[in-house]
């Protein structure tokens, strides 16, 4: 491993790093760097499933709670009827007052208390006559008669718009002096007459608070969720803290006005809230709704969430560790199955480099490399022919380079036109000095042509025509020239100096060696993509046999016929042996050279 990094470091300040060490070491990132994102993923992804399971969870709780509260109010509901109906009871109230009768009130009284034993969540009965008396039995209490005016008390008016329905209210809402510590609910509702239905009282029925708690104690699990039963106010009427939630961190959340718990509780019936106090954070949960208007509160601190996904979240790690050592370990394989056949190619590619060109035999493992090797051995193939056509054609290039320059600036052909001058103007034919000058700077800046070795045929042709101008001024009743140049073959680039060797060789050799007078016709045309260009003379002409000779000899340096083998190996080498010639000759009746040229996209100006 140090070995690795080492390799890497020296990657980084520039040096080649050797591919059987990349490339696990880039496996290995990659697999770190994949099993790192797939745990924060998979960590994010089950631990908002796991929040989402136990909110869920929470909620159906909180809906068992609720169908146990209602299912106990309903219970004292029952409770209530049967008090009001009892037949003492409403013999007493109808008289107006319940002191009329004391033997009728020990009877309620021992009904009321033998009802209390008998269901423990009561903690208390009040009972409101309409003449302003209030007889109360509890069982921390003996039964009491007071004055007391029933209309006094802030929920009365309430009671009686319900019209015999009961309210709920906490601690009574402050209308009795309980000393118990803890809350409780008070169960109001009007006492009617069961004969007319007229209003003879006010029933009270107070439940223990803590009744309220044990309505979930048939749940699975009781003691793990924490919860509180809110009063239409938004007032603990009961809670079940634990350790986690203390019964605090519930009076917290609902006195602040920070937080968004109130507002959510009034404007949806149930969902889930965020939460945070101090560092913790929590997730609440609430419903709400009823005829009662109580609300139902968990709460659940993330910890408990994350303790829960813990294992879950470890498992899937090691399961993604023991993955990723098992691809690790594959990577090398892959890879020393890569690169020994590389290394193979290496060898033979270092070998190269000194000449060596050495063929590898081609591996079978995989496709991909067979195609590799076939094509390296290919190429080492044609390298080697390659560099013997090189080596050949650098020979003839140097050769038909000597004959350009030859071909451009001839020493004798310079001092013998300037002979020529010298002699006109010292016989003073002023006009033909001027006429001679002009031709031989129009050759010679066609010559040059700015440093171009690339020419069109119109600036190939007024070359040999300013040529021909001084050979004429020279040899005046030697030769004729006669052009047939098409208009449209003018502006197709050559490479220069193809023509003008081959006009010379006419005159040197066909017409003036013949000792009569001649006719040099050039000739250029264009057929479909071929550029068609001729020179003949009726000159001395040749047999096959001195044709042969002559390019022979100027293919083994022996120059003799100016520069003629040197021109048409420049047309094939530029033209990639696409170009080609005919010679036509006869003895004693002239000599044809016909050049055929390609003509491609880009060689017309």
């Amino acid at each position: 491993m140090l070995r690795t990094i080492q390799n890497m470091s020296a990657s980084i300040r520039g040096k080649p790093v050797k591919l059987a060490l990349k490339i696990p070491f880039l496996y290995f990132l990659v697999i770190l760097l994949s099993v790192a994102f797939s745990y924060v993923v998979f960590n994010q992804i089950s631990t908002h499933s796991a929040q989402n399971n136990m909110n869920e969870a929470s909620l159906q709780t909180l809906t068992s709670i609720q169908t146990n509260v209602d299912f106990m109010v309903e219970n004292v509901n029952n409770y209530s009827k049967m008090i009001f109906s009892d037949e003492n009871l409403q013999n007493l109230l109808r008289q107006g007052n319940v002191y009329a009768n004391l033997p009728t009130q020990s009877k309620v009284s021992l009904y009321l208390y033998n009802l209390m034993q008998a269901v423990p969540m009561i903690d208390s009965v009040y009972i409101f006559d309409n003449s302003g008396n209030l007889f109360s039995i509890g069982t921390q209490q003996s039964p009491t008669f007071t004055r007391a005016n029933v209309q006094d008390a802030q929920w009365y008016s309430q009671v009686v718009s319900e019209q015999g329905k009961y309210i709920l209210k906490l601690n009574g809402s402050g209308a009795f002096t309980e000393s118990a510590e803890q809350n409780f609910v008070s169960f109001i509702r009007l006492i009617r007459d069961i004969d007319d239905t007229s209003t003879l009282g006010v029933l009270v029925i107070n439940i223990k608070g803590e009744a309220f708690v044990k309505a979930y104690a048939n749940l699975p699990n009781p003691s793990a969720l924490p919860f509180a039963i809110l009063d239409e106010r938004n007032q603990i009427i009961a809670a079940h803290a634990t350790d986690e939630v203390p019964f605090a961190l519930f009076e917290q959340l609902l006195a602040s006005d920070d937080l968004e718990i109130k507002p959510a509780l009034q404007q949806t019936n149930a969902g889930f809230l965020p939460l945070e106090s101090g560092s913790q954070s929590y997730t609440a949960s609430f419903l709400t709704g009823g005829s009662n208007k109580w609300t139902f509160l968990s709460i659940t601190p993330h910890n408990v969430v994350r303790t829960v996904n813990k294992s879950l979240v470890l498992l899937a790690l090691a399961l993604l560790i023991i993955n990723g050592a098992v691809f690790f370990v594959t990577s090398f394989m892959i890879s020393r199955s890569i690169i020994q056949p590389i290394h193979r190619l290496l060898r033979a590619m270092t070998k190269s480099k000194s000449g060596r060109f050495q063929k590898v035999p081609a591996t079978r493992s995989s496709y991909e490399f067979q195609q590799l090797f076939n094509g390296y051995n290919n190429m080492i193939e044609q390298i080697d022919q390659l560099l013997k056509r090189i080596i050949e054609e650098q020979h003839t290039i140097r050769k038909a380079e000597l004959n350009t320059l030859q071909a451009q600036i001839k020493p004798h052909f310079l001092y013998n036109t300037l002979d020529s001058i010298t002699s006109l103007a010292l016989s003073g034919l002023n006009d033909q000095v001027c006429d001679m000058l002009e031709a031989l700077g129009g050759y010679y800046r066609a010559s040059v042509s700015k440093g171009r070795d690339i020419i069109t045929v119109g600036e190939e042709i007024e070359m040999v025509r300013n040529y021909l101008k001084i050979q004429k001024a020279r040899y005046r009743d030697i030769f004729e020239a006669v052009y047939d140049v098409d208009e449209s073959c003018c502006a197709i680039r050559i490479p220069k100096l193809v023509l003008q060797p081959l006009v010379e060789n006419s005159l040197y050799h066909g017409i003036r060696s013949y000792g009569t007078k001649g006719t040099i016709r050039i000739r250029a045309r264009r057929s479909g993509g071929m550029l068609t260009i001729s020179v003949a003379d009726d000159g001395m002409g040749m047999s096959e046999e001195e044709v042969a000779r002559i390019i022979g000899s100027e293919r083994d340096g022996q120059i003799q016929s100016f520069g003629l083998w040197g021109t048409l190996e420049r047309l094939r080498i530029f033209y990639d042996d696409r170009s080609h010639f005919k010679i036509d000759s006869e003895p004693g009746k002239g000599t044809a050279i016909t050049l055929f040229i390609p003509i491609g996209d880009g060689d017309e100006a």
